[in-house]
Order: C-alpha cells, then sequence, then structure tokens
C-alpha cells in the first residue's frame, strides 16, 4: 500500500510538473508572440520615423512619375502603383503622372490585323495606327490607370497632351516621311496642370500631343515625362524601369551619377538601347531646373515609396 502511495504520489506531482511546464510553454508562447508584434509593431514606426524628413521636404512639391514597364502590366503592381501615388497625394506632394503603353497598343493593332512595325525602335504611325495609338493610350490605358488611383481614395483626372493646349507638338527631328505621326514636344503650356493640382487632382496623361494645325503626333512617353517636369519645375522626377536602374558594362548598378557622369557614359555607349530615351529625358529635366532624376526597378512593390521615402532607394540618382 505504502509502495502504491509513494507511486500516486509520483504521479500526481509528474502530472502537476507536465501541466506547469504546459502552462509555462504557454507563457512563453504568448510572451514570444507578443515580441514579434512588437517588433513588427517597432519596424512600423521606424518607418514611419525614416519618412517623416522626407514628408516635410517634399510636401506641396510636384513629383513627375514616368509610369511604364511590368508596373503597368502585373495586376498586384498596378494596385501598388496606385496606392503609391494617393499616398503621395495625401502627405501633401504633387504627383503628376505621364504613361506609355507599347504592349497595348501593338496588341490591339494585331487584333485589327495590322502588323506593328518599328524602325531603330520607334514605331512607325501612319494615319490608322495613329488612331490606334490615340484609342488606346487615351482611352483604354489612361482610363485604367484613373480607375485604380480612384479605387484606392485618390482623385484621378485623364488627360492628354491636346487637352487645354498641355502639349505643342511637332514632327520628330531627322524623322522620315515613313515614320508618319512620330513627334516631339516643341512647346508646353502647364496651366491646366496647376489648376488641377489646387483643387487636390492627380492628372494622368497620355503621350499624345498636336501641332498648331491640330495633326496629332505619337511622343515618346520618356520625353512627354521630362518635358513636363522642366515646365513645371519638379522636385523630382522618376521614370520606372523594368532593370534595377543604369548598369555599368558588367551590369552593376550605378546608386548616384551626375549630370556630366551620365553623359560621359552615353558617349561611352555604356547607356544605350531602351536605356538612352530615359537618360536623355532626366538630362533634359535637370538641365531645365528639377532638382533630382530616378530611374527605378517598377518591379519591385511600392517602388515609389521605396524611392521617395527611404534613405537607399530603388535605383540610379541622377543629380545636377
Amino acid at each position: 500500500m505504502l509502495e502504491s502511495s509513494r507511486i500516486d504520489t509520483y504521479a500526481a506531482v509528474l502530472c502537476s510538473s507536465r501541466l506547469a511546464l504546459k502552462k509555462n510553454r504557454g507563457m512563453l508562447n504568448s510572451y514570444e508572440r507578443k515580441m514579434k508584434i512588437m517588433t513588427k509593431l517597432d519596424q512600423k514606426a521606424n518607418i514611419l520615423v525614416e519618412a517623416l524628413p522626407y514628408i516635410r521636404a517634399f510636401s506641396g512639391k510636384t513629383i513627375v512619375v514616368k509610369y511604364g514597364g511590368a508596373a503597368m502590366l502585373e495586376e498586384k503592381l498596378k494596385c501598388q502603383f496606385a496606392e503609391d501615388v494617393v499616398l503621395m497625394k495625401y502627405v501633401g506632394m504633387n504627383p503628376v503622372i505621364v504613361h506609355g503603353g507599347g504592349p497595348q497598343i501593338s496588341e490591339m493593332m494585331k487584333k485589327m490585323g495590322k502588323e506593328p512595325k518599328f524602325i531603330r525602335g520607334v514605331r512607325v504611325t501612319d494615319r490608322e495606327t495613329m488612331e490606334i495609338v490615340e484609342m488606346v493610350l487615351a482611352g483604354a490605358v489612361n482610363k485604367e490607370i484613373v480607375t485604380l488611383i480612384n479605387q484606392k481614395g485618390g482623385r484621378g483626372v485623364g488627360l492628354t497632351g491636346k487637352d487645354g493646349g498641355l502639349i505643342l507638338a511637332k514632327k520628330l527631328r531627322g524623322s522620315r516621311d515613313k515614320m508618319g505621326h512620330v513627334g516631339e514636344v516643341k512647346a508646353v503650356d502647364a496651366q491646366i496642370l496647376k489648376a488641377l493640382e489646387g483643387d487636390r487632382f492627380i492628372p494622368v496623361i497620355s503621350p499624345v500631343g498636336a501641332d498648331e494645325t491640330g495633326k496629332s503626333y505619337n511622343i515618346n512617353a520618356d520625353l512627354v515625362a521630362g518635358s513636363l517636369a522642366a515646365a513645371l519645375s519638379a522636385e523630382k522626377f522618376l521614370i520606372l524601369t523594368d532593370v534595377p536602374g543604369i548598369l555599368d558594362d558588367k551590369k552593376k548598378l550605378f546608386p548616384t551619377l551626375s549630370r556630366k557622369e551620365a553623359q560621359r557614359l552615353i558617349k561611352k555607349g555604356v547607356i544605350g538601347s531602351g536605356m538612352l530615351p530615359k537618360v536623355a529625358a532626366a538630362l533634359t529635366a535637370i538641365e531645365k531646373g528639377v532638382h533630382k532624376a530616378h530611374i527605378i526597378d517598377g518591379r519591385v512593390p511600392h517602388a515609389l515609396l521605396l524611392e521617395i521615402f527611404t534613405d537607399k532607394g530603388v535605383g540610379t540618382e541622377i543629380l545636377a
């Protein structure tokens, strides 16, 4: 009986110990969960603290964004872009969006039985193609961006360069007659954009303009964005791409370049192909008074916020 009593006592103690251990483990797990939550909250607080000086510095300033690449094609990235733009507006900045739409134009041309043609990377734009360009850029693409911005709580307004006499265009210098309606920016009247900014709207602009006779032109979106940034004396000009930024001949990123360094890389042929019009647009903007231009990787989630509100950024910064 004594032995049995001892066994019962040992069992009771063991059971009690197990219960206590389980309780302690439960308390430990609860503590760990709380610590993880606190760590995440602390990280979020640090992000806000890091963003504060940038919010203060850029409040009331104009930020021109050239929107293109994967960020215009992938659904998740499109939503994140719209969220970024709306947040920029809510914290006091004045974002102005200029978008491209080359893949969408080519897709529509093929649907309509017309094969896209390019010469040195520039779309041959005859009269029929120009009509398709306007239909796609000023219609489907522009309105999709505006709708997303509005869904996220912003007040997007869709424009083309024709609206309010925003962009006076002319035939692209050096282009052949067979290039058709390929143009460049002759002059910018930013009055309509300034009026929209004052009323808390977010302008979304498709790169189509007209000359003095009313003839329509398809203009490179990078160059339109650069010209608008200059005309608005923008604080920043950001160009979204599908690469990490400007790379050297060993594919290493240049985090920062001066205007002279960028020009030297163009002469050496390090900057070429699809990157050339983007850098040319950035240099044009800087030469006309824009403080900084940034060529950033639009494939990175919330790339705009990371570039504007953090110390490191996500691309190449070009300085005057």
